[in-house]
């Protein structure tokens, strides 16, 4: 039996592609193993599925300073240490890495084991911890044509040769989804959030670990949303409003009494396999601008506005992959500096009334079976 590392931590977009691979590998009969972070997202993710997790030390690169940086290349060493003793003791046949820092003490060990590594970057200008890694692999599949270009010059290549060398290892294959994505029923989401045909529904979600400023500017117009849409709100872990409408472990009948509102207001931390059901359901979505989550809404084939994370905030990517999909005509972007000044309601609005232009534009996105076309990869890589 075929035995397989995966990798990838920090944040759910750094896992839940990994999670549709390691299902599609469980049934060709390859053993699998995970390697993240001791008490990281990603443990909590992997729990429930066959395989065994590993627990590494991890550290981050930051870029400012913070007494951490001193503290964390010991980390990343550390960690190093035992991704080689895993490599060692269990001899996989090959490494998949989603990215996170977390994978680069995985992926360097690997590539010092002689073990092939396949790496998956989602953004379309690669993270730090992607490019940490990508000397050491053998290819880079990513969701988006537009990074060929970055990852083409992102090992620091200084000659033309050395810079088509590079390109030539990126595949586009788009982003592994979960099955329970893809057979999302409309009338399953509606049954689960208790919501009727009456009105639109309005999904807001800010990714693994909420977004405060969309929480935020969402709930300041809910009474002149709720006119309008029934809304599924993921709020993010321990982000719940208890003072809003209705919420988790809360009679809906009595919460939506006391607050005086319609029972058409739902609050949810998260959401797992349930996800499918609800974005199929949803008429509009309203999300932070993450590879994954767009890539998922125009797989889906959703109307959506983004909302991307200020640079201020990360590094910038969430403002280029909503830049680039705004100028194909495929998202509505409103930046967070402007939401105190910007009226959600006439924004959804607009988005409901230009709803064709913006399907017509998404039409236009190849959707590719990324599953199958990376499986297919791991297993010629493997031999």
């Amino acid at each position: 039996m075929k035995r397989i590392f995966f990798t990838g931590g920090g944040t759910a977009g750094h896992v839940t592609p990994n999670i549709a691979l390691i299902e599609r590998m469980l049934e060709q009969g390859w053993q699998v193993h995970y390697i993240g972070a001791k008490g990281g997202i990603e443990e909590s993710i992997v729990a429930e599925l066959p395989i065994t997790f590993h627990g590494i030390a991890t550290g981050k690169l930051r870029r400012y300073f913070s007494w951490q940086n001193f503290l964390d290349p010991f980390k990343i060493l550390y960690g190093l240490m035992q991704s080689l003793w895993l490599c060692v003791r269990w001899r996989p046949a090959l490494v998949f890495s989603k990215g996170g820092f977390v994978a680069v003490p995985v992926v360097v060990a690997a590539w010092l084991c002689r073990v092939p590594v396949i790496a998956h970057e989602s953004d379309i200008t690669p993270g730090l911890a992607n490019k940490l890694c990508f000397p050491f692999v053998r290819h880079v599949c990513v969701n988006f044509q537009e990074t060929e270009k970055y990852l083409g010059r992102s090992a620091s290549s200084t000659t033309k040769a050395t810079s088509e060398e590079n390109q030539a290892k990126v595949i586009v294959t788009g982003s592994p989804v979960r099955t329970t994505l893809l057979e999302g029923n409309a009338e399953r989401g509606r049954a689960f959030l208790g919501f009727n045909h009456d009105q639109p529904i309005l999904l807001v979600f800010g990714g693994s670990l909420g977004a405060q400023a969309i929480n935020d500017w969402v709930w300041g117009s809910l009474t002149d949303l709720l006119t309008h849409y029934q809304i599924v709100h993921i709020v993010g872990a321990g982000n719940l409003n208890p003072s809003i409408g209705l919420t988790e472990g809360l009679d809906q009948t009595s919460a939506s009494e006391q607050k005086g509102l319609a029972p058409n207001y739902c609050q949810k931390e998260f959401l797992q396999a349930e996800f499918g059901d609800v974005l199929a359901a949803a008429e509009l979505v309203l999300s932070r601008a993450g590879a994954n989550s767009i890539y998922e809404l125009l797989l889906m084939r959703k109307p959506h506005i983004l909302v991307p994370l200020t640079a201020r905030a990360s590094r910038g990517d969430q403002i280029i992959n909503a830049r680039i999909f705004e100028s194909k005509g495929m998202s509505i972007v409103v930046n967070e500096d402007n939401l105190g000044s910007t009226d959600i309601v006439q924004v959804c609005e607009n988005a409901i009334k230009n709803q064709a232009s913006q399907l017509a534009a998404i039409a236009d996105f190849e959707i590719i079976d990324a599953v199958s076309v990376i499986t297919e990869l791991l297993e010629r890589t493997s031999r």
